[in-house]
């Protein structure tokens, strides 16, 4: 947000967030950034599902943001959603860090959306769920999606772990795709620089 650009109040930016003007509800999702207050998560839930996909995007980091306390809400969202609401929701979720949010993650890495399951096997990294590291291997040679193999191999790579080094260097010896290589490469790497520093 500028400097110059102006701020709502909590409560206008809530009333705002329904606004026919594209320009005034991202004003008004942009001006609920860092509120942590209970009475912002149902509007943002609401507005991770406009049709205007900044404003669906600043809702659900903003959501994610909260932290702990939207974990139960946004897991009730995701397992009632699909298609791109149920992307922005479990991109929020992915957002609070929390390890309340593993068990759905685990299960959205078989999600028929490439979004969630892209969001959900990059947050099982991030989370280092290293009891999923046989999962994510698997959607690493399995899964069709280019973007969601890549996205297998970084969270690999997050988990710093030298279990998960064996499955990199066999999906690597399967793939013809440099870049691919190249990111496996750069996953182990990480693994071992995370190795050393423990």
């Amino acid at each position: 947000m500028n400097k110059d650009e102006e701020k709502l109040s909590m409560e206008e930016a809530i009333a705002k967030l329904t606004d026919d003007d594209v320009e005034v509800r991202k004003l008004a999702v942009n001006s609920l950034e860092g509120i942590n207050d209970e009475a912002v998560v149902e509007p943002l839930i609401v507005a991770m599902n406009d049709e205007n996909t900044p404003v669906r995007h600043k809702a659900a980091e903003n959501l994610g943001k909260i932290g702990e306390s939207v974990v139960d809400r946004l897991i009730e969202v995701v397992n009632s959603e699909k298609g791109e609401y149920k992307r922005f929701a479990s991109f929020a979720l992915k957002g609070t860090g929390s390890q309340k949010a593993i068990d759905y993650f685990a299960e959205a890495i078989h999600d028929e959306d490439f979004g969630v399951r892209k969001i959900a096997v990059r947050s099982l990294g991030e989370l280092k769920a290293t009891d999923k590291i046989d999962d994510i291997a698997e959607i690493m040679l399995e899964e069709e999606d280019w973007g969601v193999r890549l996205a297998a191999i970084r969270a690999l790579g997050d988990m710093g772990v030298e279990e998960a080094i064996d499955p990199i260097k066999k999906a690597r010896r399967k793939e013809k795709d440099k870049d691919f290589k190249k990111a496996a490469n750069k996953a182990i790497k990480k693994i071992e620089k995370d190795i050393k520093k423990k």
